[in-house]
């Protein structure tokens, strides 16, 4: 069976696992960019409370997806549970680091200027420093969406939801009929959905970017 043959013959499986595979990162990027977002808005002054956050985010980015996920199932369980505990864990980093970065980078003329116009120090948040920050956000959620994608295939391993069981079955029967076709089959839905989610980001930075504030990925 040829590898076309073989995606006509199981489209039904295969749209199904890149729909839940699309589906696990959107729920886990959302949330992560939510609370990290949140976490960077409350720290960016606070060097204890900013250098804690982004440590703890970095300490869960060093463990193994493979461990992580292991240790998650006496907790959470098997399938979309430690999934979506452990791609939301991973996301923090990227979002935290770059709404930081974001908000302290912002010109301090700029801020003084906003304070002047008699705003208070949280409409100067979320009037002056928020959108001076969000393309730098925006890239920080586009990066740890990247990398989600990629460890969402691991998920197999613990049951997951997405396109990794289509990968790993076909390691597993490596040599026998259609393996290579349903690793080839997995590997490059990712890479698919990868792209579109980049799209996606490069339609949404465009839309909310002031025109000012755009500048070429």
């Amino acid at each position: 069976m040829t590898f076309s043959e073989y995606v006509v013959s199981r489209w039904g499986t295969l749209s199904l696992a890149a729909a839940e595979h699309a589906l696990v990162v959107a729920i886990a990027i959302g949330i992560a960019t939510a609370v990290g977002v949140g976490i960077g808005l409350l720290t960016y002054e606070t060097p204890k409370a900013r250098g804690a956050s982004l440590a703890l985010s970095a300490g869960i980015l060093t463990i193994p997806s493979l461990a992580l996920l292991t240790l998650l199932i006496p907790i959470t369980g098997l399938g979309w549970g430690s999934t979506l505990i452990a791609l939301t864990g991973y996301a923090f980093l990227p979002i935290i680091r770059n709404t930081v970065t974001g908000l302290r980078g912002v010109d301090a003329a700029t801020v003084e200027a906003g304070r002047g116009m008699g705003l208070s120090s949280a409409r100067v948040l979320l009037r002056v420093r928020l959108p001076l920050a969000w393309p730098l956000i925006l890239a920080g959620v586009r990066i740890s969406t990247q990398m989600l994608i990629g460890i969402a295939a691991i998920a197999a391993y613990v049951d997951g939801p997405g396109l990794g069981n289509q990968i790993f079955e076909g390691l597993a029967r490596l040599g026998s009929v259609n393996s290579l076709n349903a690793t080839l089959a997995g590997t490059l839905g990712i890479v698919v959905i990868a792209v579109l989610f980049d799209a996606g980001f490069s339609a949404v930075r465009l839309l909310t970017t002031p025109r000012g504030l755009r500048v070429r990925p």
